[in-house]
């Protein structure tokens, strides 16, 4: 039994590192279908479910490897989760810092640190991980949970008491303030025009609720076993919480990007209903020959994900021609051929498709690349 269910979590967790490759590797970021893009604001769209799953893949993980720790020592057991932490932190902070060099009137320089972006995917990932694993370890789970309910009420308060302006604006928001008290700008990400990171500190406090969330549902799973019960009370929870975030919506709007507590709600609530169709089908219809695709994604998730990213970054850092990066030439090369928007599309499958077959040696290899 507990092979399938970590095959239904691998598989839920493989899905996730699929879309996000697709969805951060478009040919061209200018004609991309607009399911393949984030919400600008409010709002919400597919691509807006990919991070949010993957904090709830990694509870939905912790829920498997707490047991483990029963017989350990707390020492033992602080240290492993803050090195875990500490080692995905600055995974995410080299990511971005790479390659560490920068080309200036033709000539190759090293990157400054002061400018690099501190806050980012990964480092979310850590920063939550940790937060949850620490909250559960001590205080277990339900008070966790009441404590990250909690989180999500603080969160909401702390935007409407300190933003500036709109307290939901991007510029406005109370999380973008603090990023810049302790960070400044340089060390923001830039790619909405301003100096602001969605992934930013304060956002993180309703972040760790998608990763308490996943951990409920994989406790919940195990407790209750491969049952029609326990399939019609995850899609009853599942349509319970999306209904409270359509709910909160009206007064705390769904937005990724400020990480709100309604997309909190929304995204936990989808990925119940998500991950019970990935277990209804593997483990009830007994339908597996197309798990093991998504199966080699979810055995190395986080080596494949730094992989694409690094890649890409290469293919931008490199040119064929002066001023055309290799990325830009292969696309208007071959990609374009197809479409516009469809040759951006193949061109992010494309890249999907090469770091799958890496991702497939070492699953044959038996090399799983753990943290």
């Amino acid at each position: 039994m507990a092979s399938q269910r970590f095959t239904a979590l691998d598989v839920f967790r493989g899905m996730t590192i699929c879309f996000m490759i697709i969805v951060n590797t478009p040919g061209n970021g200018l004609t991309t279908y607009s399911e393949l893009e984030h919400a600008h604001w409010n709002g919400f769209t597919p691509t807006d479910l990919v991070f949010p799953s993957f904090l709830f893949a990694v509870g939905n993980a912790l829920s498997f490897v707490m047991p483990r720790w029963d017989n350990l020592p707390a020492g033992a057991v602080v240290w492993k989760i803050l090195k875990r932490t500490l080692i995905i932190f600055l995974l995410g902070y080299l990511m971005y810092w790479f390659p560490f060099v920068k080309q200036v009137s033709g000539h190759w320089e090293m990157a400054p640190f002061s400018h690099t972006r501190v806050f980012g995917v990964l480092q979310r990932i850590a920063l939550c991980y940790g937060i949850a694993a620490l909250l559960l370890y001590f205080l277990k789970p339900k008070l966790t949970m009441l404590v990250a309910v909690a989180l999500l009420l603080m969160y909401w308060f702390i935007l409407l008491l300190y933003g500036q302006g709109d307290p939901f604006s991007m510029e406005g928001n109370a999380g973008i303030l603090l990023d810049k008290w302790l960070l400044g700008n340089d060390h923001l990400y830039h790619g909405e025009g301003v100096a602001f990171d969605p992934e930013g500190l304060l956002g993180t406090m309703s972040a760790v609720g998608n990763v308490i969330g996943g951990f409920a549902v994989g406790s919940f799973i195990q407790r209750k076993g491969k049952t029609y019960e326990m399939l019609a009370q995850l899609l009853l929870a599942g349509a319970s919480l999306m209904a409270l975030a359509w709910a909160w919506n009206h007064f705390f709007p769904v937005n990724k990007k400020l990480w709100t507590g309604s997309f909190v709600l929304l995204t936990v609530g989808l990925d119940c209903i998500i991950i019970s169709a990935v277990i209804y089908i593997i483990d009830f219809l007994h339908k597996t020959r197309w798990t093991y695709f998504f199966e080699v994604f979810g055995r190395n998730p986080l080596f494949i994900y730094l992989l694409s990213e690094l890649g890409v970054t290469l293919l931008y850092v490199f040119t064929v021609q002066p001023k055309v990066s290799v990325y830009k030439w292969i696309y208007e090369t071959i990609y374009v051929h197809a479409g516009d928007y469809f040759g951006s599309l193949l061109f992010a499958i494309s890249v999907m498709l090469v770091c799958w077959l890496v991702g497939y040696f070492l699953d044959k290899k038996k090399i799983y690349v753990r943290v």
